[in-house]
C-alpha cells in the first residue's frame, strides 16, 4: 500500500488525466510562458529606455540651441520617448514655419500647432506603454479559475473512479484527490508573477507619462509656445492612467 501511495505525484497526475485536464494544463503553460515573456521584454525594454533617455537628456540640457538639437535628430533614429517627443515638437515648428499655417494640418497659432503634435505623440507613447498590459491583467484574474475549474475536474473523475472500483479508504481517496489538487497549484504560480507584474508595469508607466508630462512643458517653453493648454492636457492624462 505503501509503494502505491508514494507513486502519487504530478508526473502521475499529468500521466493519467483525461484530455481536458491536459488541455487545460497547456492552458496554464501557455499563460505562464505569456506573462514571462511580457515580464522579460517589458524589463529589457525598462533598461535600454533609460540608458538612452539619460543620453539624450544629457545632450539636450547640454545643447546651446534648438537648432543644435535638431541638427542631433537629423543624425540619430528617435529611439527612446524623450527624443520621439522632442522630435514631434522640432518638426510641429519647421513645419508650421514653412506653411505660416495655411495648411489644416497646422491651423492656428504656433503654440497650438505644437501641442496638437505633442499631445499625438503623448497618446501614441502612452498606446506603446500599454502594450503587454491587457495581456498580463487576463493571466491574473483567469489563471486561478483555471486551475480552480481543472482540481474539480479532476476531484470529479477522481472520486468517480474511486465509487466505481468500491475502494472508500483515506489511503485510496486521499492520493488521487491531493492530485487533483495539483492544479490550483499550477494556476497560483501562473497568476502571482502575472498580478506582481501588472502592478509594476502599470506603476512605471504613470512614472514614465508623469516624466514625459514635466519635459513637454520644459519642451514647449523652449519651442516658445504657450504651453499651458498642453501641460493640462498631458497631466489629465498621467492622471486617468494612475486612476
Amino acid at each position: 500500500m505503501q509503494p502505491e501511495v508514494s507513486s502519487m505525484g504530478f508526473e502521475h497526475f499529468i500521466g493519467q488525466a483525461d484530455m481536458v485536464s491536459k488541455v487545460l494544463f497547456c492552458i496554464l503553460i501557455l499563460m505562464s510562458v505569456v506573462s514571462w515573456l511580457i515580464i522579460i521584454l517589458k524589463a529589457l525594454q525598462g533598461l535600454s529606455e533609460r540608458v538612452r533617455t539619460k543620453k539624450f537628456l544629457k545632450m539636450f540640457w547640454s545643447a546651446k540651441s534648438v537648432e543644435d538639437i535638431d541638427g542631433y535628430l537629423a543624425e540619430h533614429t528617435p529611439n527612446n520617448y524623450h527624443e520621439i517627443l522632442t522630435d514631434a515638437g522640432v518638426h510641429a515648428v519647421q513645419r508650421y514655419q514653412k506653411t505660416h499655417g495655411n495648411s489644416l494640418r497646422d491651423s492656428g497659432s504656433l503654440s497650438e500647432v505644437i501641442t496638437r503634435a505633442l499631445s499625438t505623440k503623448l497618446d501614441e507613447i502612452h498606446l506603446r506603454c500599454e502594450n503587454g498590459v491587457t495581456a498580463l491583467a487576463a493571466v491574473s484574474a483567469t489563471a486561478p479559475f483555471v486551475g480552480l475549474f481543472g482540481t474539480v475536474w479532476g476531484i470529479y473523475h477522481a472520486l468517480i473512479e474511486i465509487g466505481s472500483t468500491g475502494a472508500g479508504t483515506i489511503d485510496k481517496v486521499a492520493g488521487p484527490v491531493g492530485e487533483a489538487l495539483i492544479m490550483t497549484g499550477v494556476g497560483l504560480a501562473v497568476a502571482i508573477p502575472a498580478v506582481l507584474a501588472h502592478s509594476w508595469v502599470t506603476r512605471r508607466n504613470q512614472v514614465t507619462m508623469g516624466t514625459l508630462d514635466s519635459f513637454a512643458f520644459e519642451l514647449l517653453n523652449l519651442l516658445g509656445g504657450d504651453c499651458s493648454g498642453c501641460h493640462n492636457d498631458c497631466h489629465d492624462k498621467a492622471k486617468k492612467q494612475g486612476a
